[in-house]
Order: C-alpha cells, then sequence, then structure tokens
C-alpha cells in the first residue's frame, strides 16, 4: 500500500494505530529506559488515559481561544462556524420568502384588473420555488462524518477500509486482546477533518503569505499593544482578518503566545522523558521511534502539531538570500532550522506547566535534547506524519 498521511485517518484508524504504536513503544523498554505504562504516583492515570482526556470535550462552549485546552478551541471553533452557517441560513431564507412574497404579489396583481377589487387567490396557488432547500443526495451523505460507525473491522464490507484491514492483519498481537479491554467506543470509519485552530492555521497562513522573506521572523520583537488586540479579538469569537495590513511579527507573536499559553502543550508532558530520550538515537532508530510517539498524539495535537512543522520547514527554506527569476537578490530571514527549533521548542516540548515551581528550570542536556528533537521534526515532518504499509 502507498503511504498515508495520518490526518486522512479516521477514528477507528487512528485509535488502532495508537494501539500498535504503544505496543511497540512498550516493548523497546526490553532496550531502553522508555517509560509509557503509568506516569506518577501509585493511581495516577495510565498514558492512555492521560491521552484520551486531552480530546475530551466540556459541553459549555465560549468563544474564548487563549489557555484553554486544544480540544476545546477547536469546539468552540466548531460553534463559532455553526453559528455563522446558522446565520447564513437564516439570511438565505430571509431573501428567498422575500423573493417568493414578491412573486406571490406580482400574480396577485396581474390577475387582479385595475380598478377592479381585489380577487383572493385560492388556497391551491403554491409558490413555483420550494422554500426548503432540496434533500442531500444518497452519495453526499455517505461522505458525512459520523454516517458510518463501527467497532471492528467484521462490521465492514469489502474494501472499505485497506488500510485498517492491514493494521490488523499485520498486527494481531498488539490489537487483538486490547481490542476486547475497558469501555467498548463506537469510532467512525470516516475521514476526520484536520484537527487545526483556526488561529493556528491563519497565523500559518500569513506567515507563508508575508513573512517567508522577513529577516528574524520569531526572534525580532512585535507590538506588545497590537497583538494584545489580536489576543482579544480571537478570545471574543470575532472573525479576525488577518492581511497584509498586519505586521508579521505581530503574528508571529501572537502564535507564539497561543502555543506558550495551552494548558497542555502540543507534545503532551507524558510523553515528554519519551520524546527526549529520541535524541540519543541515531540514523533510522530514532527517527522510527520518533514517529511511533508521533502516532500516539491525540488527533488535535497531531495535526496541529503537524501544520506548525510544515510552516517552519517552509520558513527555514527562505533562511538563505537567494536570486530571483530576474537576477534581483531576495534576502533571506536567517532562521535556519536550529534556528527556529531553538525559539520554539520550549514551547513545544515542556516538562512543567507554565507557572509551576521549577517550570523554567531546565538542564543544559535537556534544553539541547529539546532542539535537537525539533530539530528532526522539522526536517523530517513530511515522512513522520505518513503511516508506511507494504
Amino acid at each position: 500500500m502507498q503511504p498515508v498521511a495520518l490526518h486522512s485517518l479516521s477514528e477507528l484508524e487512528r485509535a488502532s494505530l495508537q494501539e500498535i504504536a504503544l505496543y511497540q513503544l512498550q516493548e523497546k523498554l526490553l532496550v531502553g529506559d522508555l517509560s509509557l505504562a503509568k506516569v506518577g504516583p501509585k493511581g495516577s492515570k495510565s498514558i492512555r488515559q492521560k491521552l484520551e482526556s486531552l480530546s475530551k470535550e466540556k459541553k459549555e462552549c465560549s468563544p474564548q481561544t487563549f489557555g484553554i485546552p486544544l480540544c476545546q478551541v477547536l469546539a468552540n471553533d466548531r460553534a463559532y462556524r455553526q453559528l455563522q452557517d446558522a446565520v447564513r441560513r437564516s439570511r438565505r431564507l430571509c431573501l428567498e420568502v422575500e423573493a417568493t412574497v414578491t412573486r406571490f404579489r406580482a400574480q396577485r396583481e396581474k390577475r387582479s384588473p385595475m380598478g377592479r377589487s381585489r380577487v383572493l387567490v385560492p388556497c391551491g396557488v403554491v409558490p413555483e420555488e420550494p422554500l426548503s432547500p432540496p434533500p442531500l443526495a444518497s452519495s453526499s451523505w455517505s461522505q458525512r462524518r459520523g454516517a458510518m460507525s463501527v467497532d471492528s473491522i467484521t462490521d465492514l464490507g469489502d474494501n472499505t477500509s485497506k488500510l485498517l484491514e492491514a493494521l490488523q492483519l499485520s498486527h494481531p498481537h498488539e490489537l487483538g486482546p486490547r481490542r476486547s479491554l475497558g469501555k467498548k467506543n463506537t469510532l467512525s470509519l470516516n475521514p476526520l477533518s484536520c484537527q487545526v485552530p483556526r488561529i493556528v492555521d491563519r497565523c500559518c497562513e500569513h506567515i507563508e503569505s508575508y513573512g517567508l522573506h522577513t529577516e528574524g521572523i520569531f526572534r525580532i520583537g512585535s507590538s506588545r499593544k497590537r497583538v494584545q488586540q489580536l489576543r482579544e479579538e480571537f478570545d471574543r469569537g470575532l472573525d479576525v482578518l488577518l492581511d497584509e495590513q498586519q505586521s508579521v511579527h505581530d503574528v508571529a507573536a501572537l502564535l507564539k503566545e497561543f502555543l506558550r499559553d495551552m494548558p497542555d502543550s502540543l507534545i503532551p508532558r507524558e510523553l515528554y522523558p519519551a520524546f527526549l530520550s529520541t535524541a540519543s538515537m541515531e540514523g533510522r532508530a530514532g527517527l522510527s521511534t520518533l514517529q511511533l510517539l508521533l502516532f500516539l498524539l491525540p488527533p488535535c495535537h497531531s495535526d496541529t502539531l503537524q501544520r506548525l512543522l510544515r510552516l517552519l520547514a517552509d520558513v527555514a527554506q527562505h533562511a538563505e538570500s537567494s536570486r530571483g527569476p530576474r537576477g534581483q537578490q531576495i534576502p533571506g530571514n536567517k532562521m535556519t532550522v536550529s534556528n527556529l527549533a531553538t525559539v520554539f521548542g520550549p514551547n513545544i516540548l515542556q516538562k512543567e506547566k507554565p507557572g509551576e515551581k521549577d517550570a523554567g528550570a531546565m538542564s543544559f542536556e535537556d534544553t539541547a535534547a529539546i532542539i535537537l528533537v525539533l530539530q528532526r521534526l522539522i526536517e523530517h515532518q513530511q515522512t513522520l506524519f505518513m503511516e508506511h504499509r507494504d
């Protein structure tokens, strides 16, 4: 089979991949000091339980964006989009009703001769166009998320998910016994939409459009007042437009601030020692372990991290000066992979929560390991987030 992008997998396929990754990482305990079974003192949650909790949303939604769990940011974004869709549907319905009333009046005036008393229109007269939208086609229904949910491969038709079948056939020991453990959840087989918060996507798009050649991007200071204003607008749920009028440095600072204020960092703290341990692994072994660890991340954390790394890789490609098609010199931004890893490492890989005791204290060894791990993530972001099957 061809490599499959991680963000294109369904809930069931991702859950299966997580089971396989966890099993293989726990087996590495025989040759290393990777500890994934439990975290903290006796009675604490397992890694699996903790990672699953990062994907749970609260029922109460508000427009807030900063300082809340990533899954809740996405829930708020969905609520915002649903509200916008409802407003658009309401406006469209109002226009349809207005057009129908206009046609109705025109027909009544046409049927009523000038000077006569008005003639009532029979009850059987109906608008020429329906007020309600046409029903969804049967083909589109199957493409909607949640249209089909299954618990095992036996519930699927032929050729419904070749990837899932390959996962289960190639890893029977990892998937078989664990499937029956714990509460049985029904997972969708439909591909999930890319789970990246609106603020992250818009900041990345703005920098890709206007900031790739900006020297010192992510390092040069910004206007605290303008960044605070943008932050407040996102927190109020406004439709913030980031165009060429916005300073690239302000948008870059806003993105860093969002990542820094997340209560759970993009790479969960429970996996901090495991990620750092890959810094001492050489070659393919280190990248393979790094990929398995990425497979463990909740979908919202994985998709957002991948979007960020794609931006950073793009920024790094423009670090050096170059020549344009007419021979003119194009300045480089001077932000190499090493520089970007140094800036973003503490925001993505955190040992302690911001504000906690010893949160800012970090040994030289840990700092060097964080930079090396993030460098590898940036350099290999295209292949690390792919599931390869022979």
